[in-house]
């Protein structure tokens, strides 16, 4: 399934006293709402209510498999209704697209942290620095941890922050934990993970390299914006492109409609179950951490350079894409508008 957290853009949603960021699973050109859809199935399909489903996509998560498979069996009473005639109480069970505004699937993670698990992109990274690679970085995948309050969703806005000359983006892939685990070894990885999806790792170059010099960091080279979604789309979902650890993923970044980058998630050199792997040592995931995969090869303009593309400035518009987790698209703006 393709799970988004969602707003209507006409008018809030007030059934219940229910908050306006509600979520939903993508059918066919319609967000079909969660809550609402239990509540249409239980009094129009007689589905018997084992679990009332959260309307929200943190909640939703820690109910865990039990909570995923009331959803499947409530997606599956749905199927053959037509969207467009479904109420309870007057509200719509289902929205268009078109009318809806998608937020992060996961607005506020728990935790979040981001690797550095794609060779090509560390090898070029460290030379354009005159740097080699360290055998460490084969031995181990590292993280760092971002902020995980500035999320944001496909088609909002990022702003350039004020005091940056040297704005990038960053191609990712990235997943959500769903199962609570600690020590976790990569082969039981997968089974923690709840989903996929991409993300932007926004990059103010200069500043990350000022404060890295120091020898800690990134820190405020990367915690103003970090976008996400536009779906966290389930593992069943992806079960098809699975190679063993590895997903065969084609990812492409394009600039103002150019493309620039592409890759694909097979080639990880550290694969997302090492990653869990590594992320649980000595700690407990929680359902809702959010974990990216670092930069793709070729997936910024730090490693393409300025001669290809230079620096993005407010107006440009990124747009990252990912084989069957959809498409990223933000549009730069100036820090106040």
């Amino acid at each position: 399934m393709k799970l988004v957290t969602y707003e209507v853009k006409a008018r809030e949603l007030t059934i219940h006293g229910s908050p306006q960021a509600r979520i939903g699973w993508v059918s066919d050109g319609w967000i079909i709402d969660i809550g609402f859809a239990q509540e249409w199935a239980t009094l129009h399909r007689g589905l018997p209510v084992t679990r009332v489903l959260p309307t929200e996509m943190l909640p939703f998560l820690e109910t865990g498999r039990e909570g995923m498979q009331t959803l499947i069996r409530l997606a599956g009473e749905m199927e053959g209704e037509d969207p467009f005639t479904l109420q309870v109480e007057g509200e719509p069970v289902a929205m268009r697209e078109t009318e809806v505004n998608l937020l992060p699937p996961l607005p506020i993670p728990r935790s979040f942290r981001d690797f550095y698990a794609f060779e090509q992109h560390v090898k070029t990274a460290r030379a354009s620095r005159g740097l080699e690679m360290v055998r460490e970085w084969y031995e181990i995948p590292v993280f760092y941890f971002s902020n995980p309050h500035t999320l944001i969703g496909p088609g909002a806005p990022v702003e350039k922050p004020r005091n940056t000359r040297e704005l990038d983006y960053e191609l990712e892939v990235a997943f959500v934990i769903g199962a609570k685990g600690r020590d976790i070894p990569a082969e039981k990885a997968l089974e923690h993970i709840a989903g996929f999806c991409i993300l932007n790792d926004w990059s103010a170059r200069d500043l990350q390299r000022q404060e890295m010099k120091v020898g800690l960091g990134p820190a405020k080279g990367k915690d103003f914006a970090t976008s996400i979604g536009p779906w966290l789309v389930t593992m069943d979902e992806l079960e098809d492109r699975r190679q063993g650890d590895h997903f065969d993923l084609t990812m492409v970044a394009r600039v103002n409609g150019r493309e620039l980058s592409r890759g694909n998630v097979r080639d990880l050199t550290h694969t997302v179950a090492r990653m869990v792997e590594r992320a649980s040592q000595n700690c407990t995931l929680w359902p809702g951490d959010l974990i990216g995969s670092g930069t793709v090869g070729t997936g910024c303009i730090l490693e393409l350079g300025t001669e290809i593309q230079p620096w993005l400035e407010p107006g440009d518009e990124v747009e990252l894409e990912i084989e069957h987790l959809g498409v990223l698209r933000n549009r730069i703006v100036a820090a106040g508008e």
